[in-house]
């Protein structure tokens, strides 16, 4: 195997790639899948023209993928904007091919990151935000999942926690607005849940369900960012949210607490709310607490600090963020916000327009950018 040629031929064959009508990021990931077939193949038939080769290769790894995404969508356009409630219909082949690229054969990370980027139409860099590491080892870890799987019979199924883990990272990217995909999670995990009966996977139903209902609320007429306690409730799909109470419920009476059935838990109090005031901070810290034990993520830890200093004081909100790593994502926002409610605007401002630089998408970007502006305008009068 000659590395060092590889590596020469990369920049030349997404050239070609791009030339031929690729975007380049979809020619780095043929390019890629087309290393990973070199890796397999070149030591035993060596070609004579590896760049040739590699074109060859790369662009019909490229076609594939697009016809792929090309076929998610359409199912995406056949799936309704509100999913509806109730049992799904019969699982389909997508279901299918999240359980099959959760592979035993591959850690739960690696096969959450090739079902995501393979079946889910996630880019790269939206699969490291969700993981907290640099795009570049994202590309790596899907890069060896590829390599491990590239040689094993897709005849052994993986586990329902993996299959759940990227059900619920697919949601969340859809919701966030970057990619649509929030109703095709919902969707599928329906489809689960009439599968399997696992109080997990009623846990993620009646999470998704729940954050689902306020969506309409989430952003105003012109697109901007609306966030929770400043929401129009009237907005929030009732329906959807004594769904998702319903759910969640039946699961929690089985006793058998997971980390899906506990995020719900904290969504059903928001829901239960008539007005942000009314929000009981209280439970949602118990609930935090319990993630916490189950998890011990970072990120529950980081809302749970929030919840804390809604619930005891910005004070200590701000004790139990001190605790945290600064560079876990949205810290310096939460910092910003608990600041500010400790009646620190200048420390706040600033914070709000640090945190704006580094947000992970532009919504909410310009939501951060917009605080600091308005406090700043305060500290002027």
């Amino acid at each position: 195997m000659n590395e060092p040629l590889l590596r020469e031929l990369v920049p030349a064959v997404i050239g070609v790639l791009v030339r031929r009508g690729a975007d380049f990021a979809a020619a780095e990931d043929a390019v890629q899948d087309a290393l990973v077939e070199a890796v397999r193949v070149w030591p035993d038939d060596m070609p004579q023209d590896p760049k040739g080769w590699l074109v060859t290769v790369a662009w019909r790894k490229f076609l594939d993928a697009a016809r792929a995404d090309t076929s998610r969508r359409h199912r995406e356009v056949r799936v309704e904007t509100e999913p509806a409630p109730g049992q799904g219909e019969a699982v389909d082949d997508t279901l299918q091919l999240y359980f099959l690229c959760a592979h035993p054969s591959l850690t739960p990370a690696s096969a959450v990151a090739l079902t995501l980027r393979a079946v889910g139409g996630l880019t790269t860099r939206q699969i490291a935000q969700a993981y907290l590491v640099p795009e570049a080892t994202m590309a790596q870890r899907i890069s060896r999942a590829k390599r491990t799987v590239s040689d094993v019979r897709f005849n052994r199924h993986g586990d329902v926690a993996t299959v759940l883990r990227v059900l619920y990272l697919v949601f969340n990217e859809g919701y966030s607005g970057d990619v649509d995909l929030a109703a095709e999670a919902i969707r599928l995990t329906r489809q689960l849940a009439a599968r399997i009966d696992h109080e997990e996977v009623a846990g993620l139903l009646a999470l998704m369900l729940l954050h689902h209902a306020r969506r309409a609320a989430r952003t105003g007429p012109d697109g901007r960012l609306v966030p929770l306690a400043e929401q129009d409730r009237s907005l929030w799909d009732t329906r959807m949210i004594a769904e998702g109470v319903d759910v969640l419920q039946a699961a929690l009476v089985r006793d058998r607490l997971g980390e899906f059935q506990a995020q719900a838990a904290v969504a059903a109090l928001h829901a239960d709310a008539q007005t942000a005031a009314e929000t009981d901070w209280v439970q949602i810290v118990e609930w935090y607490d319990e993630l916490v034990r189950l998890t011990d993520n970072p990120v529950a830890r980081l809302n749970r600090a929030v919840a804390v200093g809604e619930a005891d004081g910005p004070r200590a909100g701000l004790a139990a963020l001190a605790e945290l790593d600064p560079s876990l994502p949205r810290y310096t926002a939460a910092a910003a916000y608990l600041h500010e409610r400790d009646g620190d605007p200048v420390t706040a401002a600033r914070l709000y327009a640090q945190a704006a630089r580094s947000a992970p998408n532009l919504p909410e970007r310009d939501h951060l950018t917009r605080q600091a502006a308005r406090l700043n305008e305060q500290l002027r009068t």
